[in-house]
């Protein structure tokens, strides 16, 4: 019986047509996974400084070195925030209030974490943010407690009424407000929210919130507003 030798035994490399196949699944497995992952927006405030990071992985809360190792982030001079809208998750680290109303207010925000990074004790002050359906807050740096989730309303993702404010009509497309109450960061109890249905006009029903002061009396529309506490 003849031995195979080794020059035998050797498979035949894959022909074009194989080639070009392989090559072909290779690139839409990568489309397919790229397109999976959604990266979230992670926003720190410290020491003066903000930082906006877009990251692939969760991040534990906090941890600032992790952060900018492992997401892609870049410093926003607190003078150049700009009303924006997230249709993602975004997080928040923060030690005071001092720039979260930069960041929150008149902002579209669907699903938001907030996480306090630091044993200050926060003033009752409100933040109004538009059309958040999901809150996420952590308090393990004053309190030892874990994550609490608010389901504030369910829909769809593409509700007429969530279109992000533009410069130039303010508040006029947000139909959802979210009155935010930074004291309950103080507490310890569960996070607890109320709504109110066909409010006609907020700066009239709400005089004591300054930010509607000047805000826009709608014809023909009426507005859900939360009260988070």
């Amino acid at each position: 019986m003849r031995m195979l030798g080794h020059a035998e035994t050797r498979m035949a490399p894959p022909s074009g047509h194989s080639l070009l196949l392989i090559c072909v699944l290779g690139i839409f497995a990568l489309d397919c996974f790229t397109r999976g992952q959604k990266n979230s927006t992670l926003i720190f405030t410290r020491e003066n400084t903000i930082r906006k990071c877009s990251c692939s992985a969760d991040i534990q809360d906090c941890d600032y070195s992790l952060a900018s190792l492992m997401c892609s982030c870049k410093t926003v001079l607190p003078f150049a925030v700009e009303r924006t809208s997230y249709s993602g998750r975004l997080t928040i680290w923060f030690t005071d209030t001092s720039a979260l109303g930069l960041l929150l207010n008149f902002t579209l925000v669907q699903d938001l974490k907030l996480s306090l990074c630091s044993t200050n004790t926060l003033p009752t002050e409100y933040l109004a943010i538009c059309g958040l359906k999901r809150l996420r807050i952590n308090t393990e740096a004053k309190h030892p407690l874990p994550e609490q989730s608010l389901l504030i309303r369910s829909g769809g993702e593409h509700d007429p009424r969530e279109q992000p404010p533009s410069l130039h009509t303010g508040w006029q497309t947000c139909m959802y407000v979210s009155f935010l109450d930074m004291a309950l960061f103080n507490r310890e109890s569960s996070l607890k929210s109320y709504s109110i249905e066909n409010v006609a006009s907020i700066a009239n029903n709400f005089p004591y919130f300054s930010h509607f002061k000047t805000f826009p009396v709608l014809s023909n529309k009426s507005y859900v507003v939360t009260f988070i506490y």
